[in-house]
Order: structure tokens, then sequence, then C-alpha cells
């Protein structure tokens, strides 16, 4: 459990927020203006950066306040009962900010209108099933990651993950509500229209629930504190057994 104090925590997911949204957004517009008139080496070089970006990111604020940047992430560590509602309730309004000032941020750095509301309709079916996909798969793996103590691997595995997950789903994987709701507020390569959000971002819940169903099978909590405690037993009782034989040489 990350034991900074919330108000610090909460920063930390807007300022995490702000940066992934500005690297999704920007990257997608340098790569519009870099190579016109070619979408896959456009994708290319925004999935990179976008990639990269998140595994730093991951870097940096993971220790403040796990690094979620993603309200269906924190909803599940809240259901798994890793984190409390109260943080639930700071950290996605948090994460939507953010996500909406990175846009914004992003038109700026490249010259554009600070807010151009988005005209790419995306909220075709199998964009919609895409997303769920895309949202299952991301919260298996960070949970998986969390359940079996390999949570240092995080950022390059997310990283990675959301690289990949740009051409293996048709929808490029967005798998975040608090992203979805930011990239309204830029009309370029990483938009999407208003109207196409409430179905991702319902998508996107629809993979959350079934990814809480697979983690609890796949990666039960009891079992995880059977094994803890059998190996601390069987620890314990390797110590007694050689306190044992050293009180009989003596």
């Amino acid at each position: 459990m990350i034991d900074a104090p919330l108000p610090r925590r909460a920063l930390a997911e807007f300022l995490g927020s702000a940066f992934l949204a500005a690297t999704v957004i920007g990257s997608g517009i340098a790569a519009a203006q870099l190579s016109p008139g070619d979408t896959g080496l456009q994708l290319l070089e925004n999935a990179a950066a976008t990639a990269a970006g998140l595994a730093t990111f991951i870097l940096m604020f993971g220790p403040i306040s796990g690094a979620h940047f993603n309200p269906v992430v924190s909803l599940l560590d809240v259901a798994l009962g890793h984190r409390t509602r109260r943080d639930l309730v700071v950290y996605v309004p948090a994460q939507i900010a953010g996500c909406m000032v990175g846009a914004i941020v992003a038109n700026a750095m490249f010259g554009l209108s600070a807010v151009s509301i988005s005209t790419a309709h995306r909220a075709s079916g199998p964009h919609l099933f895409a997303e769920v996909v895309a949202t299952v798969g991301l919260l298996l793996l960070i949970f998986s990651l969390a359940r079996t103590e390999r949570s240092h691997l995080a950022p390059a595995a997310v990283g990675a993950y959301i690289g990949a997950a740009y051409f293996f789903t048709s929808s490029t994987s967005f798998a975040n509500p608090a992203i979805d709701i930011g990239r309204i507020f830029s009309d370029t390569f990483a938009g999407i229209a208003p109207a196409s959000v409430p179905g991702f971002i319902g998508a996107q819940l629809i993979g959350a629930v079934l990814a809480l169903g697979l983690i609890a099978v796949l990666y039960p909590a009891a079992e995880q504190r059977r094994g803890r405690d059998g190996l601390a037993l069987a620890l314990a009782g390797s110590a007694e057994a050689e306190d044992q034989v050293a009180d009989g040489q003596g």
C-alpha cells in the first residue's frame, strides 16, 4: 500500500495523467506533421512515443501514487481491497483533469488552438469490442504483476503492452476512461469525438468487470497468502531445526 498523503498522491495522478495525455496527443500531432499521408508510419510513431512515455511516467510517479493514471485501474484496486473508496473518489477526478490539461498543453505546444473538439468518430462495433479486449489485457497484466510480487516490472511491461495494443486492436487501445475524455479536446490524429466516448467508457467498464473475475480465478489472494505463510513456516521450522542441532553439538 502506498503510504504518501492523499493530496500528494492526487497530485502525482494529475501530473502523470497530464504527461500521458500530452504524450499521446502531442506525438500524434508530430507524427501527422512529420509523416503526412502515411497513416501506418504515423501510428508507429505515436505508439512508440506513448509506450516509452508511459514507462517513464510510471517510474516517476509510481512510488508516490501507484501510477494508475486510469480510472479502471483505480476501480479494480478498490474492488480488490488494495485501496479505499476515498482514494477512488480523489484519484478519478485527478486523472480526468490531468488528461484534459495534457490535451490542452499538447495543442498549445504545436501552435494549435488550446481547445478544439475532436470530430473523429470511433465507436463502431469492432472498436468497442477491441476496447473490451484491450482493457482486459491491460488490467490482467497490471494486477498479475502486483499479485505475484513482480510490480518492479510494471513500467516496461505496461509500456510494451500499450505499444503492442496500438496495433493488435482496431481501436488503438485507449483502455482508459480519463484519456477518452482528454482526447475529446484535440481535433488531431489522436482525438475522439464526444459522441464516441460513452461507448468507449462502457466497453472499458465491461473489460474491467471481466478482468476482475479473471484475476480472482487466476491469482486468488488467499492462495498467495497461504503460499507466503507456508514459506514463512518452512523457514521458521528450518531455523528451529538448526538451533536444535547447534544445541546438541554444544
